[in-house]
C-alpha cells in the first residue's frame, strides 16, 4: 500500500506544480485601456495595430494631440478643428473630416467625425469617441484608443478602434477592412512624421 500512497502523493504534487508553473502567456491578457476605459468590448467591428517609433515620446504625443495640425502630416485628414480651447483634456471635443471610399453598399463620401476625449493620461494614452456621418454612410459610434510606452528601441505605439451602428454592421468584413486600412495609414503617417 505505501507505493500507492506515494504514487498518489507524487501525482498530486506534480499536478499542483504543473498548475502553478503554467506560463503567464497562457493567461488571458487584459485589453489595453486608458485610465481603465477602452474600446467597446461588444462591438462587432474592431481593429488594432502597433508599431515602434524611433522618436522622443514628447514629439509623438505632440503630433497626436495637436488635432488642428493633423492635416499637415496625415494626408487622409482633410480638416481638423478644436471645438474648445487648448490643451487637449478629458471632455475636449474636435471635428475632423476624412474621405471614405465607395464600397459595394455605400458611395464614396467625406466623413465628418465629431470626437469627444473620454480619457487622457499625458504621454501615456488617449481615448476618444464619437459619430461619423457622410452622404450615404453613418457610423453611430467609433471608439478610438491610443497608448504610448517607452521600450528599448523607441516608443511602442498601440492603437485600436471599434465601430458600431446598423449600417456598418450590415457588412462587417468591408467595414473592418476600411477601419484597418485607415488605422494602418494613420500609424505609418505618425511614424514618418515623428521620425522625420
Amino acid at each position: 500500500m505505501p507505493s500507492i500512497r506515494t504514487t498518489a502523493l507524487t501525482l498530486a504534487v506534480t499536478a499542483t506544480i504543473g498548475i502553478a508553473a503554467t506560463p503567464a502567456a497562457e493567461a488571458t491578457p487584459r485589453p489595453p485601456t486608458c485610465r481603465g476605459e477602452g474600446v467597446d468590448p461588444s462591438a462587432l467591428i474592431r481593429y488594432s495595430t502597433d508599431t515602434v517609433i524611433d522618436a522622443p515620446l514628447a514629439t509623438i504625443w505632440r503630433l497626436q494631440t495637436d488635432v488642428k495640425r493633423w492635416p499637415t502630416w496625415q494626408p487622409p485628414v482633410l480638416t481638423a478643428d478644436r471645438l474648445d480651447p487648448d490643451p487637449l483634456h478629458k471632455g475636449s471635443r474636435f471635428r475632423w473630416t476624412t474621405p471614405a471610399p465607395a464600397t459595394p453598399t455605400t458611395p464614396a463620401t467625406t466623413l465628418t467625425i465629431t470626437s469627444t476625449v473620454r480619457q487622457l493620461h499625458n504621454h501615456h494614452c488617449i481615448l476618444w469617441s464619437g459619430p461619423a456621418t457622410g452622404e450615404g454612410l453613418h457610423i453611430d459610434e467609433g471608439v478610438h484608443l491610443w497608448t504610448f510606452k517607452k521600450v528599448r528601441n523607441g516608443i511602442h505605439v498601440h492603437t485600436e478602434e471599434t465601430w458600431t451602428g446598423a449600417q456598418v454592421e450590415s457588412d462587417i468584413p468591408t467595414a473592418t477592412k476600411a477601419l484597418g486600412t485607415g488605422l494602418e495609414a494613420w500609424l505609418r503617417d505618425l511614424k514618418r512624421a515623428a521620425e522625420g
